[in-house]
């Protein structure tokens, strides 16, 4: 079994060195996360080796050094890396999921190059990827590999972990090529975010685009089903936390507080993009400094910014703002001796960066929308003998882990002007005690427990699928349920309706037995070896109304009711007087959902909400069932969940008791129940042991068999019976 990694870039630098090239390891977070992975798997990687040759025998020749490491490089034309990397990845997909629409750009040659790149990675990976091989795409660059991996290699474990911000749905939904995006992300068994409001935005696009069932974290398709979690990634807390102690940072610290003299030093770490909020964060210190004269002279601000696509207007007009700013505050509170801005436009060595950690006494970390932000995690992981104090901005991933921390709101320059005047104020106890909360967690959430959490969850999930894919009739199964069918005497065979034998619609008066379907049933009970119920949620007078004629047996309202021989019998003593405590609930709950109605039963009441925007039946359900909880159990009622519908009975009867009247009163050699909805697992939990228990759409536990679509029920009747 082999780990393949394919990101946009492999953890490597390749470097021209006269007329050869050398070989560079990076040391970025994933690199460093996944490097640690303790796994006996063999591991590759799969990107692109971030130099650009149009050369055949160089290409040959950095392919042949990186394939000694496992390494597998795509390269990229400039063309590609213009329209692939620079326009779909960075000018449509960044802007729109770091929330900046206006910055957003489309172009038909972006997309159609995110397409063409993405079957090169693809094309790149397949021949060395076998069954059982775990395959972790990594980030928005390759969102489309997912499904283009599964649909050439079926049995793969393929996870998917999405870096950045993934925005609302509102926001999502004006991506013109939204389908493929999600479509593609679902050839993923499993995909990960950094935090639950990005998984959640996530899930809402999935039922709004493309009308799948979500339940929870869960999302179904025909064969199959993808999870979706979080999995906040963290930093290599050791290295980071040893860092001040090694000799050469040591030195570099020595001289930085000797430059810097007795003067508080807040510190800023961001790359060059209009998503860091750098103008933000300068505009609050010159306020800062403009209402808080005493602090001149006694505080500067460290700001580094790592170079980033300044050759693009945007960014480049960014640093032009960026750059006056600096000029504009330095030249205003400038003193002999004093600079209350210094500017740092260039990458740091590891050791000089973790020197300005130390000696910073503020690390002021405010993006307008950040995926996670390592920064926040590497500054409180090298303070060790003196806290310090991160002001951290509500819109990073990071915020959530981090709530010991000063938290603002990046877009508020004054909140930001109070939180530099908080940290400065802090009483030391207070720092050390906040620091100490912060630095257990991050020393815990590590990035290798990140990669390993994420492997680990993604085999448990494939191995679950693969159940699935086990448990769904194929040829093999439908030949030996056949044989059984053939070789009974005596058959039982308990058919759910709605969902099951008739296609689950939103108007559940549109919910007639065809023409096909009444052919079959009539088929069914002509043998007499037969015994044919129709096991439903439904009310005995619309199944009286809709199989007129037919030689069936019914339970009606789950068991409250049942039919034998043309007549109708009760299991109910009497027709419940519904409680105006229930009715009052129910009633403004339909009030508060429009197009949810309530059905009233003999023996049941029953919310449908078919109709209702998904967001709002799932909020409304929840609502609705912790209000009947109360007045339910004092009523002894039992409250089902079902599909898109809430229904309140008696716990006396359900859909497994009337199972066990029917196997009370006779024996079977055959027992085949077929059902939809989690009303059916009672019914597939009261079949002997030899029973045929059989979900139609979600996979259940429960079931022996899963049919995945209604559509392919009739066949399978039609196919058992012939």
């Amino acid at each position: 079994m082999k780990l393949i990694i394919i990101a946009n870039r492999l953890p490597v630098k390749i470097e021209r060195k006269n007329d050869s090239f050398a070989v560079k390891r990076s040391e970025g977070g994933l690199a460093t996360g996944l490097g640690s992975l303790k796994t006996e798997a063999e591991m590759h990687w799969v990107g692109w080796p971030g130099i650009y040759t149009d050369n055949e025998k160089e290409k040959q020749e950095i392919t042949g050094k990186l394939n000694e490491l496992n390494y597998h490089p795509v390269f990229l034309s400039a063309e590609q890396i213009e329209n692939y990397y620079e326009g779909y990845s960075n000018s449509t997909i960044w802007p729109l999921c770091h929330y900046f629409f206006s910055f957003v750009q489309y172009k038909t040659e972006y997309w159609e190059a995110y397409r063409q790149v993405n079957t090169l990675f693809c094309e790149e990976a397949l021949p060395f990827i076998e069954d059982d091989d775990i395959i972790w795409v990594q980030d928005y660059q390759l969102m489309l590999l997912p499904k283009k991996i599964r649909d050439k290699k079926p049995n793969v474990n393929i996870g998917y972990f999405h870096h950045i911000p993934f925005p609302s749905y509102e926001l999502f939904r004006v991506l013109p090529e939204r389908e493929e995006v999600l479509e593609g992300l679902l050839g993923a068994d499993l995909i990960g975010f950094h935090t639950h409001d990005y998984m959640r935005h996530f899930i809402s696009a999935i039922y709004r685009v493309l009308d799948l069932n979500c339940n929870l974290d869960e999302i179904s398709l025909k064969d199959r089903i993808v999870h979706v979690d979080a999995f906040p990634m963290g930093i290599n807390y050791e290295q980071y936390h040893k860092a001040p102690t090694l000799a050469g940072v040591k030195k570099r610290s020595d001289r930085l507080k000797e430059e810097l003299g007795n003067q508080t030093t807040i510190l800023s770490v961001d790359r060059l993009d209009y998503s860091k909020g750098i103008l933000h964060r300068l505009n609050a210190f010159a306020n800062f400094l403009e209402n808080h004269p005493e602090y001149r002279k006694k505080v500067s601000l460290a700001m580094i910014v790592v170079p980033s696509r300044d050759a693009v207007d945007r960014y480049a007009d960014l640093k032009t703002q960026i750059d006056q700013t600096i000029g504009k505050i330095n030249g205003q509170y400038s003193t002999p001796g004093w600079t209350p801005v210094y500017y740092f436009y260039q990458s740091f060595p590891f050791e000089e960066l973790i020197a300005l950690y130390d000696i910073a006494d503020v690390a002021l970390v405010t993006p307008l929308r950040d995926g996670m932000n390592l920064v926040a995690k590497e500054y409180l992981a090298t303070k060790r003998d003196k806290p310090g104090v991160l002001i951290l901005s509500e819109m990073a991933g990071a915020a959530i882990e981090l709530p010991d921390s000063i938290i603002i709101n990046p877009n508020d320059t004054q909140e930001i002007e109070n939180a530099i005047l908080e940290a400065l104020t802090m009483p030391e106890k207070e720092k050390r005690a906040r620091l100490d909360k912060m630095q257990k967690r991050i020393s815990t959430q590590t990035v290798k427990k990140w990669a390993g959490d994420f492997v680990k969850d993604l085999r448990h999930i494939s191995e679950q699928n693969k159940e699935i894919i086990q448990k769904t009739l194929g040829k093999r199964q439908l030949t030996q349920l056949k044989k059984e069918y053939q070789q009974a005497s005596k058959r039982l065979i308990l058919l759910d309706y709605d969902g099951t034998l008739s296609p689950f619609v939103k108007n559940p008066e549109d919910a007639l037995p065809t023409e096909e379907l009444l052919k079959l049933l009539t088929k069914m009970t002509s043998d007499k070896k037969n015994k044919v119920v129709i096991n439903s949620g439904r009310n005995r007078q619309v199944l009286d109304k809709w199989f007129k004629g037919l030689n069936l047996d019914f339970a009606a309202e789950h068991g409250a009711y049942f039919k034998e021989n043309g007549k109708w019998h009760k299991n109910i003593q009497q027709k419940i007087e519904w409680d105006d405590e229930i009715l009052n609930i129910i009633e403004h709950t339909i009030e508060k959902t429009p197009r949810s109605h309530m059905e009233v039963k003999d023996s049941s009441l029953v919310w449908h909400y078919r109709k209702v925007d998904v967001w709002l039946a799932e909020l409304r359900q929840k609502q609705l069932i912790n209000a009947l909880i109360g007045p339910a159990s004092r009523l002894n009622l039992q409250i089902v969940p079902g599909n898109k519908i809430v229904e309140i009975k008696s716990p006396d009867f359900n859909k497994g008791s009337e199972v066990r009247r029917l196997l009370q009163k006779d024996n079977y050699d055959f027992v085949l129940a077929i059902g939809d909805d989690t009303t059916d697992e009672d019914m597939f939990h009261a079949l002997p042991p030899d029973g045929v228990s059989i979900k139609v759409g979600n996979f259940s536990p429960v079931a022996k068999y899963r049919i995945p679509l209604q559509s392919s029920v009739m066949p399978f009747f039609e196919n058992l019976i012939k």
